[in-house]
């Protein structure tokens, strides 16, 4: 059986954690993952007779990272991975930050993982969103298709970003995309311009009156039912685009965000501009960029 958290502060705050990334609407896998990972950290915190997070120090972080080095993967054996292991960092980076803003004694965590990783596994080259492109129809689900390719690749949006976009939220005369619902809440303009904006153009002015029909549905994208159109439909289609491009690399709609990082970057966009089109709160989630295009060609 799996140990479980017996201090009741750190029940209490565990719990407290978990809602707050509810609140600031962290994707739906974060709100699924942190708490878990928060879960161990919390458990070695008591192993160890810390018992209260302004216990917490740098010899505490340093002892709990050495032990994950050591610990193994149970689940695929070896060792755990760079990229879990990072991410634990990222969730204790996390839990400083709840009890920071929520008032509560905290730490500071000033520690980092040395060396390169990354959790994405693979990007479209620019051959391969040509084809996705070219794999799209010119009816009415064709033309909701290339507005799905605008706002998860040209406008390199997260997916929960893509599927809360209203109307009113595609500003065409200003070439913006207003996203009102990003990564905790931090809203942000994405500039729109090129192909996207034409494509958002023609299914605001075409596919999307067809789809809508007498239903007052505010959101961008929508069903043939006339409803918003969730991430699991857009999702489906991607993957109908790719069969039809003959891609076979696995992909989700995060991959069209990071493949137009990837490209942008290889373009030569400063890191700062991708920084602030991402939407990313930290240039170290924007650096990780730098060496994916070592690994992968564009």
């Amino acid at each position: 059986m799996l140990p479980t958290l017996s201090n009741p502060l750190y029940i209490r705050l565990h719990a407290g954690f978990a809602q707050w990334l509810r609140i600031l609407n962290f994707e739906p896998t974060s709100q699924r993952d942190m708490p878990k990972m928060l879960t161990a950290f919390l458990i070695f915190l008591e192993a160890n007779d810390c018992n209260h997070p302004h216990e917490i120090s740098p010899e505490h972080l340093k002892s709990y990272f050495d032990h994950l080095h050591e610990r193994p993967n149970q689940k695929q054996g070896g060792a755990l991975s760079k990229n879990y292991i990072r991410k634990q960092l990222q969730v204790i980076r996390k839990f400083s930050r709840y009890l920071a803003e929520s008032g509560q004694p905290g730490f500071a965590v000033k520690m980092r993982i040395k060396g390169k990783s990354s959790n994405i596994k693979s990007i479209f080259t620019l051959q391969e969103i040509s084809r996705l492109y070219e794999a799209t129809g010119d009816d009415v689900l064709g033309l909701r298709d290339k507005a799905i390719l605008a706002l998860y690749y040209g406008c390199g949006l997260r997916k929960n970003e893509g599927a809360t976009i209203h109307v009113k939220d595609v500003l065409l005369d200003k070439g913006l995309v207003y996203v009102r619902k990003g990564k905790g809440y931090k809203e942000r303009y994405v500039p729109l311009a090129g192909s996207s904006k034409t494509d958002l153009e023609n299914y605001l002015h075409y596919a999307r009156p067809h789809l809508a029909g007498e239903k007052k549905d505010d959101a961008l994208l929508l069903s043939v039912n006339g409803k918003k159109l969730n991430g699991a439909t857009s999702y489906e289609r991607l993957q109908k685009l790719k069969t039809k491009a003959a891609i076979s690399k696995p992909a989700g709609l995060h991959t069209l965000r990071h493949s137009i990082a990837s490209h942008l970057l290889h373009s030569g966009m400063p890191l700062e501009q991708i920084q602030r089109f991402l939407g990313h709160s930290s240039m170290e989630s924007t650096q990780i960029y730098t060496h994916l295009q070592h690994e992968q060609k564009i």
